[in-house]
């Protein structure tokens, strides 16, 4: 088609076909993709089994977490931070939550796929929050999260969800909210603003969420907004007694350079063990040892 873009082509997203498979969802090109949905992290909370979820911003960490049998996989916003080195997740656009998007869903087949709206993708008004949640949906996600940081988002979780899109709603710390709240603390500390993250978390339910995200809130909060609603409350952060957890990969397998979160716990020393690996391979190319007679 002259010098036009091929249908074929790599700008052109993948679409995402709603033919279910069981409980799951194929998506277009990866027929060995049988994802859970929305309704089966639902039917988690119903039967009391706790939801693991864990972040994912490449093709490689994607296809790692979901074959170690995680529920949910975020692609989340913090890719900023903790992939690109950047201060905040403010700066993250749309399209770099595309790009990493595209990238997970190639490595994610039974865990369901979930990608942030990044800041300033929804804020603007409904219209806008439809169409960006419609283009991470293309790039492959199942689910958008929403930070639920005032009444009115709580309303864009409607918008989004009447468009056919399920949406997570983020509540407590929301980090899009930095420039406000001037740090990254526990929210929910006084009753006045525990009640109004309450409020805002059952309104989101009310408005058609699929499911909560509880951000650095006292645990006794959380427990109470994990009582209130009916779709499944994942806490990070926020105590025990969520319906299940999540936290940054690049934290959790010990990547992360410096201080961590306190409620944080490092499950391995990946920065260490892959520090030595480099280090050693560097020692033996310098020293004539690799490449051996046998490479």
């Amino acid at each position: 088609m002259g010098g036009g873009v091929s249908l074929q082509s790599d700008y052109i997203l993948p679409l995402v076909d709603f033919k279910r498979r069981g409980f799951g969802v194929t998506v277009c090109g990866m027929t060995d993709v049988n994802r859970k949905t929305a309704a089966d992290l639902r039917k988690m909370k119903s039967n009391g089994r706790a939801i693991v979820a864990v972040t994912a911003y490449d093709w490689c960490v994607g296809s790692i977490v979901d074959g170690c049998g995680v529920d949910l996989v975020l692609v989340g916003d913090s890719v900023g931070n903790v992939f690109s080195g950047l201060p905040d997740t403010v700066s993250v656009r749309m399209r770099d939550m595309e790009y990493h998007t595209r990238a997970v869903a190639r490595g994610v087949k039974t865990a369901h796929l979930c990608a942030d709206m990044p800041f300033l993708s929804y804020q603007a008004g409904d219209g806008d929050a439809v169409r960006n949640a419609g283009r991470l949906v293309r790039a492959g996600a199942q689910s958008v999260k929403i930070e639920i940081s005032a009444p009115r988002y709580a309303e864009t979780v409607g918008a989004v969800t009447d468009a056919g899109i399920p949406v997570v709603a983020h509540v407590g710390l929301c980090p899009q909210s930095v420039n406000i709240y001037g740090g990254y603390g526990v929210r929910g500390s006084t009753p006045e603003a525990a009640e109004e993250i309450r409020r805002l978390a059952v309104r989101s339910c009310e408005r058609g969420a699929a499911a909560l995200v509880i951000e650095c809130v006292p645990a006794e909060l959380a427990r109470r907004i994990t009582s209130d609603v009916d779709i499944p409350a994942i806490g990070i952060g926020s105590g025990g007694e969520c319906d299940g957890q999540i936290l940054v990969f690049n934290d959790l397998v010990g990547l992360t350079d410096g201080k961590v979160p306190s409620f944080v716990k490092r499950y391995g020393q990946a920065r260490k063990d892959l520090s030595s690996a480099v280090e050693e391979y560097v020692r033996e190319v310098r020293e004539g040892v690799y490449p051996g007679d046998k490479q």
